[in-house]
């Protein structure tokens, strides 16, 4: 009595798909990491984020029969990156305009004695 590891398919089981927003997910969290550095990939990053969450829970719903969540992951994970990255500029060039302000000599600069 031999069991098979691979489960058996009913013969109207749909055939698995791929998702078709997985490389859309892809995509945006690529954009988002090489624009990241410019803060503007703070858009694409986010989006990518919001339609991975959008497309986990189609191929959850579809129960094994839709492919494509190593695309979603990468995505993801590209996306998170660029998210970091706008922030680190962001936060690089808030501390180089704070220490330009430091050096700039503030005020109108009077003579001694002058009321």
């Amino acid at each position: 009595m031999t069991t098979s590891a691979v489960p058996t398919r009913h013969p109207l089981d749909p055939e698995p798909a791929p998702l078709t927003k997985a490389r859309a997910v892809f995509a945006l969290g690529l954009i988002g990491l090489l624009t990241g550095p410019l803060v503007g990939g703070v858009i694409p990053a986010t989006l990518a984020l919001l339609m991975a969450r959008q497309t986990h829970r189609q191929a959850y719903a579809a129960g094994g029969y839709l492919t494509g969540g190593a695309w979603i992951e990468r995505g993801r994970r590209l996306a998170w990156i660029g998210l970091v990255l706008a922030a680190t500029s962001l936060v690089v060039a808030v501390i180089a305009g704070l220490l330009h302000l430091a050096t700039v000599p503030g005020g109108q600069d009077f003579a001694p004695g002058t009321d």
